[in-house]
């Protein structure tokens, strides 16, 4: 372990890497009653931690390693690493991508530098082409975490930790393959033995803490790709037997929480991580929930921001969710009107609600998809037990991920129940009890045939809504949105509601 130490305490990281500052979290201190710290990796010149191992293996390579070059495969953070490490030394450095990378990430290797390969359809068979072309060219292989220089590199974190924050009390750190909580654990449990090394992994991808459990590296059968940066199926051997001596404990997080954690570190540093990077925040938050923690001394370390912009609407969708403050229910309630108003008033009441997806069947049975705000997980199986008590059949849907990635999306289609249907588009305001409001407004004798509403944080919500008019009722139902004061329009002729609604 010495040897370990002496390599970090000798890096030349520096050349490059920046000293990354860790910043108090006001906000995430508050909410546990600890004093919060974050580790900023994602203020390093590519965005990630990623650079500290890359450079120190590059930059102890020998005279002809160097002349030759350097190659690894990866498409992400490393490639990156790895190119700038390459520029900054003067060395060639070719980086096998997978065709599927996306042009953000092939531009920014191109950028630093690096000959970029595309070849297969992910990392796997970009991988198994960069031994091939490895061996072919002479090239020195960068492995990605499963070598001690590179775990040296990373463990620099650690080094820089124990003269920012004496006496921390946690570190939480994420794992992919394994490099960097191998480093970091092995250089703080040597000189600073009482902090305590938690691991954090998604449950969709935690080949580290299984291999803990069945003391041998497995192979997982498939990995969670929301947090790629850690996508891995087997960690790295040298980063397994360090983790089993060094680290203290494995948290697993769900893509919810993750993305609940990009908004709370959002909300302290006004910074967007990337999933992989607000992982150890996901498992500081999940390990505090579960453990009577106060007043503790707490790092968790923000690996990297290289998030790709159109997963944000993503990350919002499931932030509600993983914060605890929305759960989601499959309710049926009777095909008839007045439905849809008494369902609110008696069993809604003040709670907001934040998604509803309702189409007409004409079936006896109307099943809707709805979203309600609460405040703990109490409150969720309250929300539940009163339904049913009623006689309603409610599924809770909060924990489905086939249902919020999809189905929420697909209520409805085209009915043969839509006799007289006219369709406007609303502004609500975001505020419990408008729906109630809305409906209490309405003719008892009217019927809702569609209804389509998300909640999305503005002051103002957009609502679908289809009613089933008939003529001579036309000049009522005008009065009526004239009354509503709320801005409408009215998409009856829109293409889109002809073609699927």
């Amino acid at each position: 372990m010495q040897k370990l130490i002496n390599n970090i305490l000798t890096s030349r990281i520096y050349e490059v890497a920046v000293y990354s500052p860790i910043d108090y979290a006001q906000n995430l201190s508050t909410l546990t009653g600890n004093k919060i710290y974050l580790k900023r990796e994602d203020l390093q010149p590519v965005f990630s931690f990623k650079l500290r191992g890359a450079y120190n293996k590059i930059s102890r390579l020998s005279k002809e390693e160097r002349e030759k070059g350097v190659i690894c495969a990866s498409a992400g953070n490393h490639a990156q690493g790895v190119a700038l490490s390459a520029q900054k030394l003067g060395i060639l450095a070719t980086i096998i991508m997978p065709s599927t990378t996306p042009l953000i990430k092939v531009n920014a290797v191109r950028q630093l530098g690096g000959e970029v390969i595309l070849y297969g359809d992910n990392y796997s068979e970009a991988a198994e082409e960069c031994g091939r072309l490895a061996q072919e060219m002479e090239r020195t292989f960068i492995h990605p975490f499963d070598d001690f220089d590179v775990i040296a590199g990373q463990g620099t974190i650690g080094h820089e930790l124990l003269q920012q924050l004496p006496g921390m009390d946690y570190l939480f750190v994420p794992i992919g393959g394994g490099g960097l909580i191998a480093g970091v654990a092995a250089f703080l449990k040597t000189v600073q033995p009482h902090t305590k090394i938690i691991g954090v992994e998604p449950v969709e991808s935690d080949a580290m803490s299984r291999s803990i459990k069945e003391n041998k590296r497995v192979v997982l059968d498939s990995v969670g790709i929301f947090a790629d940066g850690v996508a891995v199926k087997q960690v790295g051997e040298l980063n397994f037997q360090m983790a089993k001596e060094f680290v203290d404990e494995i948290v697993t997080v769900t893509t919810d929480e993750i993305s609940s954690a990009i908004k709370s570190i959002y909300e302290d540093i006004r910074t967007i991580m990337e999933p992989a990077g607000a992982l150890a925040v996901a498992g500081m938050r999940n390990y505090l929930r579960n453990h009577e923690v106060k007043n503790a001394k707490i790092v968790a370390i923000n690996s990297g921001a290289n998030m790709n912009f159109d997963r944000l609407h993503f990350v919002a969708e499931r932030t509600r969710t993983g914060e605890g403050r929305e759960a989601l229910f499959a309710v049926t309630i009777p095909e008839k009107p007045g439905s849809l108003k008494y369902f609110c008033e008696h069993f809604v009441g003040n709670k907001s609600i934040t998604e509803f997806n309702y189409r007409v069947s004409g079936e006896g049975d109307a099943h809707i998809y709805v979203g309600i705000g609460i405040e703990n997980f109490p409150e969720r199986e309250e929300f539940q037990k009163n339904l049913e008590k009623e006689g309603y059949s409610c599924l809770d849907m909060t924990d489905n991920d086939v249902a919020k990635t999809h189905v929420r999306h697909m209520v409805g289609g085209k009915s043969d129940q839509k006799a007289h249907e006219v369709l406007y588009m609303f502004d609500f305001p975001e505020r419990p009890q408008a729906l109630s409001n809305f409906l209490n407004a309405m003719s008892s004798g009217w019927n809702i045939s569609l209804f389509h509403y998300r909640m999305h944080g503005g002051d103002y919500g957009r609502v679908l809504v289809g009613f089933q008019i008939p003529e001579k009722d036309r000049e009522e139902f005008n009065q009526f949105l004239n009354k509503l004061h709320y801005n409408y329009r009215e998409e009856t002729d829109n293409p889109a509601y002809k073609l699927f609604l």
